[in-house]
């Protein structure tokens, strides 16, 4: 799938490194893509409340101090404003319960951290060409896996 010209994605995660790591890497993926980071649950969700920009996707690491990416996801799930925005949990945390909690919760898709780097762009690359539209989240395809 071809990603739109104007494609904008929120990242939250507490750790600068993975940030940094991550914009390059979608980067990579989109160049034109309109990168918005966040190092807090609280910061991004004052963000989403006070457009523009608005995000295309949101990845959301879950393990955060104060709000958790478990927390900010409930709170996303609970507005209307953003039921259907693809959130994609990007995660260290692949332990059946995290994955489970995660899908329950009403995330789009779960992506474990590798610490492969080219599993790790690979994973970023293939959750950034879903077709946010038409995918239909199973127990099958709810994880990456490479």
């Amino acid at each position: 799938m071809l990603l739109p010209k104007e494609f904008t994605i929120f990242y939250t995660d507490d750790d600068e490194d993975d940030i940094e790591f991550f914009c390059e890497v979608a980067g990579e993926v989109n160049n034109t893509a309109n990168i918005h980071t966040y190092p807090s649950g609280l910061k991004l969700l004052a963000a989403l409340e006070n457009p523009p920009p608005a995000p295309s996707m949101l990845f959301l690491d879950l393990n955060m101090p104060g709000l958790t990416g478990f927390d900010v996801l409930t709170k996303l799930r609970a507005s209307d404003s953003f039921k259907k925005l693809p959130i994609v949990i990007f995660s260290t945390s692949h332990d059946e319960q995290s994955i489970a909690l995660s899908k329950e919760l009403g995330a789009s898709y779960y992506v474990p951290k590798s610490s492969n780097f080219s599993t790790l762009k690979e994973s970023i690359a293939h959750a950034m060409r879903i077709d946010w539209k038409t995918f239909n989240a199973t127990e099958e395809n709810f994880v990456y896996s490479a």
